[in-house]
This record gives structure tokens, C-alpha cells and sequence, in this order.
């Protein structure tokens, strides 16, 4: 019975280790809100989530809300342009010496080098946040695509001369279904990165959301403020990462 009940509470005692190094560290460092003083000067922002007070002064679910939406169309706009590209890329192998040079360049770029490049191309900040998302996000995505073509077997591909089968049909029947699961990878760690991105795209350009909300808590010093972003960031970040990873077991399932 211990076995089975003592680790649903390991995660438990893994956040109240965390809480007692942050009210440690708290002690140490002046500027640094302990727990407590954290919640009494946030707690307006978790009791109210969705209140709207002013602009800059919104409840954090709110916050939360326009951020996910910026990072759910700069997500999809990704992988709608990364998954037919890991798909070409994956049973061509001329377009993947073609352009892995100019893949590998431009994987490893910030996307606080990608954010001022789409506010010279947009001239506004929500497309350019979207472009950087899109940009940063969809590596992943294209490379498991472009893998788990290579992957699939060559008895895949034999039985599909001997049925002769269309291209249309080949690829419906054989290549999508054997690829799905290493496209689910990929849509996994993308999200992951737009994730990412959104906060420092909204740091930069100061539009309503967690990272907007952090960035502008910190040029006002108020310190409580800020680690209530940090954790809301880590918290969004933590569930979208799980009900993502539900999502690809549940298609490993099928």
C-alpha cells in the first residue's frame, strides 16, 4: 500500500524542498520575496484571474489566455509549414543536401534575433511575435517528420510497388500512419519552444501576456509580481507538456 500511495507524494515533497530554498534564499537576499510575501502581494492576481482593471493591470489567468492564443497560432502556423517540409525533406534526399546547410544555420538563432526582423517585415508587434514563434518552433517538428519518413521500413515501401499503389495512396496509407508518431515528437518539443518564444517576444514588445506582464512588473521593482510570472510561465509550461505527452500516448496506443 506504501508503494503504491509514496510516490504520488514524491512530487509534493519536491515542491516543498523547492518553497524552503526559495524562503531560504529569501533570508539571504534582500530584494527576494519570500513564499509568503509573494502570495500576500499576488494574490489579488490568483483570486481574481480573469479581472480586468486596467490594461497592464489584468488577473493572471487573463494574462495567460492571450498569451496561449498568440502561442497556439504561432504553434499551428509552424507545423503547417515544418510538417509537408519534414515529409519532402524525408523521401528526397537531393532537397535534404539542398538545404540542410541553411537548416542548420537558422536552427540555433534566438528568437530575440528573429523578433526584430518581423517587426522590420510586419511593422506590429502581434505578427512579428507570431512570426518568431513560427520560426523558432517549427525545427523540431520538421526534423522528427524528416526522420520518421527515413525510419519506416523497406518492406513498407516494396509492398507498396507490388500493390502499386498511387503516390496519394502511398502516402495516406503508409507513410502518414507509420510517420504519426514521430510527428507527435516533434509537435511536443515545438510546443515546448513557443512557449519559450511567446515570453521573450512579449517581454520585447510589451503586448499584454505573462511575458508582457513580467517584463513590465520588473521595470516597476516590484519583485512578488515577477516571480508570480516566473511560476505561471513554468506552471503553463508544465501542463501544456503533459497534455501533450497524453495526447502522443494515447496515439502510440492506437
Amino acid at each position: 500500500m506504501l508503494r503504491r500511495v509514496l510516490p504520488r507524494f514524491l512530487p509534493l515533497v519536491g515542491v516543498g524542498l523547492a518553497l524552503v530554498v526559495w524562503w531560504a534564499a529569501s533570508l539571504k537576499v534582500a530584494d527576494l520575496p519570500s513564499p509568503l510575501r509573494t502570495w500576500e502581494e499576488s494574490k489579488i492576481y490568483i483570486l481574481e484571474p480573469f479581472e480586468k482593471r486596467g490594461e497592464t493591470d489584468q488577473g493572471i489567468a487573463l494574462l495567460a489566455y492571450y498569451s496561449l492564443v498568440r502561442v497556439g497560432q504561432g504553434f499551428l502556423l509552424g507545423i503547417v509549414i515544418a510538417t509537408p517540409l519534414g515529409f519532402l525533406f524525408g523521401v528526397s534526399p537531393l532537397l535534404t543536401r539542398m538545404f540542410d546547410p541553411l537548416m542548420q544555420i537558422m536552427r540555433p538563432i534566438s528568437p530575440l534575433a528573429w523578433l526584430p526582423l518581423g517587426l522590420v517585415l510586419f511593422q506590429r508587434s502581434e505578427p512579428a511575435a507570431l512570426f518568431a514563434i513560427a520560426v523558432c518552433s517549427m525545427w523540431p517538428t520538421l526534423v522528427n517528420t524528416m526522420q520518421g519518413v527515413r525510419a519506416i521500413p523497406q518492406d513498407y515501401w516494396n509492398v507498396a510497388k507490388v500493390l502499386r499503389l498511387s503516390r496519394w495512396t502511398t502516402f495516406t496509407k503508409i507513410i502518414v500512419p507509420a510517420t504519426l508518431p514521430y510527428m507527435f515528437t516533434g509537435y511536443r518539443l515545438s510546443l515546448g519552444i513557443a512557449w519559450l518564444v511567446i515570453v521573450a517576444s512579449e517581454m520585447l514588445t510589451g503586448t499584454p501576456g505573462v511575458g508582457g506582464f513580467l517584463w513590465q512588473e520588473y521595470n516597476s521593482l516590484v519583485y512578488a509580481h515577477i516571480l508570480l510570472a516566473i511560476v505561471t510561465i513554468g506552471v503553463i509550461g508544465f501542463v501544456l507538456d503533459r497534455l501533450m505527452g497524453i495526447a502522443e500516448a494515447k496515439l502510440r496506443a492506437v
